[in-house]
């Protein structure tokens, strides 16, 4: 089956459950799921419901299609995502992102818990990211391009779009909530980065590391999707701290960063929804 008809059949069977329509997209990364319970007039439908969509098996990815208003911006939410260190081929863990963009969202809100490389940053800072480093190795892309979906060459200076990151730094002021920004590095997993591999990452300029987003970005951008992220960090990255790493500090500081990033959030997808909904000109192209 073409991917074309698995994203139709995907998409067939989500209308089959919801009759909302969303316009904004959000991936909700490990330990902030949280959010999509916010939404109203709510529907969730658990990835294993929905054909060819890949399913988590990581604690803090939860694993349902959230589907509802945020602030009256209708809204598809992925609470949890899938990563290629748990076996997926990078055009399979990307799947999720493209059904998004098939069922009409315009922008597509990413965001993740990753490890800062800034001796100077705090666990629970959150990074509005201005671009990334893809250093797995791998591109969703590979392969035959089916061109009812995207160009074969898609253009990715504005990966991050400029626009919708004004739109997050304004939801920032009106929520009172600290923002840095930076430059995000995917890396491969799932082992953590050692010491010298942090202070390589430093040198290329990344400002956070961690093991997903930028395939789901490259995805989206192929389809015409506007895309912004944000970075919850979560740790200090190896070398930087003291403590060794781990998923449940992953998870706890995610969770305690909670009530800000979700105020941030929701004041960010109503921005990026009124902005859509006053701009009839507003294209997937980036701005």
């Amino acid at each position: 089956m073409s991917l074309i008809s698995q994203l139709d059949e995907a998409v067939e069977a989500v209308h089959g459950k919801s009759t909302t329509s969303p316009v904004i997209g959000v991936v909700l990364g490990s330990g902030l799921g949280a959010w999509a319970e916010t939404l109203q007039d709510r529907t969730v439908i658990p990835y294993a419901e929905i054909p060819s969509m890949p399913v988590s098996t990581i604690v803090g990815h939860p694993g349902n299609l959230w589907l509802g208003y945020a602030g009256g911006v209708p809204v598809a939410c992925l609470q949890g995502r899938s990563h290629l260190y748990e076996g997926h081929t990078p055009d399979r863990a990307v799947f999720g992102v493209r059904m998004l963009a098939r069922l009409g969202c315009r922008a597509v809100l990413l965001t993740n818990a990753a490890g800062g490389t800034h001796p100077a940053w705090t666990p629970g800072d959150l990074m509005l990211i201005t671009d990334h480093l893809n250093l797995t190795g791998r591109n969703p892309l590979v392969g035959p391009n089916e061109a009812e979906i995207g160009p074969r060459f898609p253009d990715m200076t504005h990966a991050y779009d400029r626009r919708i990151a004004a739109l997050a730094r304004e939801a920032a002021m009106d929520t009172g909530v600290a923002l840095r920004e930076g430059i995000y590095a995917g890396l491969l997993g799932p082992s953590y980065e050692t010491p010298a591999e942090i202070a390589m990452l430093r040198g290329l300029g990344a400002d956070a590391v961690g093991m997903s987003t930028v395939f789901e970005v490259i995805a989206l951008r192929h389809m015409g999707v506007r895309c912004g992220g944000i970075s919850c960090i979560t740790n200090l990255a190896a070398g930087l701290g003291g403590a060794p790493l781990s998923h449940a500090e992953v998870e706890e500081t995610a969770r305690m960063s909670r009530d800000r990033f979700s105020a941030l959030l929701s004041a960010w997808v109503k921005r990026v929804g009124a902005a859509i909904s006053g701009s009839p000109s507003w294209r997937g192209g980036a701005a």
